[in-house]
């Protein structure tokens, strides 16, 4: 049954992208993506709320669940590389979706599930040391990077992706890499 269910999932993900380099994500009904999956309204809401969970599913999937065998290994460049890559692989729909404005922005999607990501690799290594500031905890930590990599990344999305995926794994770890007193000094 886990089978048939993520073939659901899976099919009504396609039909979304496909939609979505058509016409803005807004104006995508959830009927829409059904008839265009060749279901019925109902199955859509057995796997998903509304079509920004859809949204977020995919961002899971295509992009980020790849990346955590990568980083949980110490290959954070990799893992980076292998983001842009996906993104770059399918330009259309992640640009089309990068003008997903308001409550349920793709960038508000993008961080999140990102966040949970960072959230959860880190849990699960539990090696978080303690910090010298009760501050950074890993909720901030995670918060933090996830923002800025999806800064990085939307700037690279809405530029048109100008720069091809190795050289933005270069100037993402300049950016993460450098504090602002580096930067200012031209270092």
């Amino acid at each position: 049954m886990t089978g048939a269910k993520n073939n659901t999932a899976d099919l009504l993900a396609e039909s979304f992208k496909e939609l979505a380099c058509r016409q803005p994500i807004e104006k995508i009904t959830i009927k829409a993506i059904a008839d265009q999956a060749g279901v019925i309204r109902p199955t859509f809401y057995n796997h998903f709320q509304d079509k920004y969970e859809l949204l977020e599913w995919i961002v899971m999937r295509d992009v980020l669940a790849p990346t955590k065998p990568l980083i949980r290994a110490g290959m954070v460049d990799e893992a980076i590389l292998l983001i842009f890559t996906a993104i770059e692989r399918e330009k259309e729909f992640y640009r089309k979706a990068s003008r997903l404005e308001g409550q349920n922005s793709f960038e508000q999607i993008a961080v999140e599930c990102v966040r949970k990501v960072l959230l959860e690799i880190m849990e699960d290594h539990a090696v978080f040391l303690a910090p010298k500031n009760s501050w950074i905890t890993p909720e901030h930590i995670a918060e933090y990077y996830a923002k800025s990599m999806c800064y990085v990344v939307m700037t690279w999305i809405r530029g048109n992706m100008p720069v091809p995926p190795q050289e933005m794994v270069e100037v993402y770890n300049y950016i993460i890499k450098h504090s602002m007193q580096e930067v200012l000094e031209g270092n």
